[in-house]
């Protein structure tokens, strides 16, 4: 992100929300809310001291609530721009009208109270979607403790107790009581695999990073031990199943494999209760922390994202590519990509891939002058057109635009937006829009040549017998 916020041509646009996309390939037309982040990004030369004197905190968003964040903060410590935000909703002066000690001890005056939200309106060939995903609700699982125990918590609190530059500075602890962590249990497939209560498809990283963090666990506690409940281990990809051996054999994790039917405080400990479907034999664990590998489910906002850019989604609420393998980081939508997990669970490699993919795509299309259409697209008889335009209201790319012809209203196809899905045939009364090449006329001439080619054969057999 540095390297490419110092690059001339490319523009990050930060705290910024998408509200419109208009147009077609070549020429989007993009609105994009830009929040007021009450820090002016011209004179804010990221020195902190704004932070550092903010005197309200509250649970940090980035740190999954385990650490604390000041009402104006940056993210995180490396985020593009280092440019502080004022969060309104906990600002002493926006929520009871006192204290501004982050505009007194500015250097730069970069502080704005008035700032407001700006609408800008830009033009783009092309659009990469990288939405991401969301972690499920793992509160669904009582039964785990989930959402009812403290030291119950999701593989990505744990990803931020081992970073060192986390809110506790790489020491896994148990957050109910800040002990050192020494027995830990790693529960596989919460909510993936599991159509009673979750998704029923395989979340893909989990059995991995559940490995990587059995790992990081004996390297930051020597004495720890990992335990892994899991159904099976899916660990498809280069080097995969040696990492996931290694973690047992030079790591000491214990794989059980097996449901967990309950998770128990007692005390300051947690028992885990399950079974050895290997040996058949029950198995009770007690253990300090109990880690929970969530599904991984689309962005809760995915389908207004859909909808802006007339792309369909799946059942989940995953992007649709074009076609699964012809055209995998394509939309049905010309000139918009895909990439990353808003597709489907992907892992790091799977989705540096797929964005190389879309970025070649991209590149494919603004390295040309000119664009080459489908053949197989709607054209409007504009001499036979009524203007009702019936076709708009069915067409599910929105190819269609209102033009004039001659003084009246008509119907026009916009040629790069067209998929010649001819939707339009239960709407136009008056025959007026057809697929180019498959008119009725030109059906019935392809049927008359066919005939008279057969016939001219027949006749030709009638005349060597």
């Amino acid at each position: 992100m540095t390297e490419s916020s110092l690059e001339e041509k490319i523009e990050i646009l930060t705290y910024s929300e998408v509200e419109e996309v208009s147009g077609f390939v070549g020429n989007f037309k993009v609105k994009i809310r830009k929040k007021a982040r009450h820090v002016d990004m011209s004179k804010c030369t990221g020195c902190g001291e704004c932070i550092q004197k903010c005197p309200t905190k509250v649970p940090s968003e980035f740190d999954m609530g385990l650490g604390k964040r000041k009402a104006i903060y940056t993210p995180f410590l490396s985020a593009v721009p280092n440019v502080p935000v004022i969060d309104t909703e906990h600002c002493i002066y926006f929520t009871k009208g006192k204290c501004k000690l982050c505009e007194k001890v500015c250097p730069t005056n970069a502080i704005d109270f008035e700032m407001q939200d700006e609408i800008v309106e830009q033009e783009y060939g092309a659009i990469v979607v990288a939405t991401g995903f969301n972690l499920w609700d793992y509160s669904a699982y009582g039964e785990y403790g989930a959402g009812k125990y403290a030291n119950v918590i999701s593989g990505l609190h744990f990803e931020r107790l081992t970073d060192t530059s986390g809110p506790t500075q790489g020491h896994v602890i148990r957050p109910s009581d800040g002990k050192p962590a020494k027995d830990v249990v790693f529960i596989q497939c919460v909510g993936s695999r599991d159509e009673s209560k979750g998704y029923p498809y395989c979340s893909r990283i989990c059995c991995m990073y559940t490995a990587k963090h059995a790992l990081l666990l004996k390297d930051h506690v020597p004495d720890a031990q990992a335990y892994v409940f899991y159904i099976d281990v899916r660990s498809g990809g280069k080097n995969y199943e040696e990492f996931v051996k290694r973690v047992q054999r030079d790591y000491g994790a214990i794989y059980i494999r097996g449901r967990v039917s309950k998770v128990v405080e007692q005390g300051d400990k947690l028992l885990v209760y399950g079974v050895d479907t290997l040996s058949g034999q029950p198995v009770k664990v007690e253990a300090d922390l109990v880690v929970l590998a969530s599904a991984i489910e689309p962005q809760p906002d995915a389908k207004k994202m859909a909808q802006m850019l007339s792309m369909p989604c799946d059942q989940y609420g995953f992007f649709t590519e074009a076609h699964p393998k012809l055209r995998p980081v394509e939309s049905v939508t010309s000139g918009v990509f895909l990439a990353g997990a808003c597709q489907s669970p992907r892992d790091i490699p799977d989705t540096v891939s797929a964005s190389a993919g879309a970025a070649s795509g991209v590149i494919g299309i603004l390295s040309k002058d000119e664009l080459i259409t489908e053949a197989k697209i709607a054209e409007v008889f504009e001499d036979l057109c009524t203007g009702c335009f019936n076709c708009i209201d069915v067409c599910p790319f929105g190819a269609i635009e209102r033009a004039e012809y001659q003084g009246k209203p008509v119907a026009r196809v916009v040629a790069s937006i067209c998929h010649g899905c001819g939707n339009f045939a239960s709407a136009c009364r008056t025959k007026s829009i057809q697929i180019r090449g498959f008119t009725d006329d030109q059906i019935y001439a392809q049927i008359e040549a066919a005939v008279e080619e057969l016939e001219e054969e027949l006749r030709l057999e009638d005349s060597t017998a």
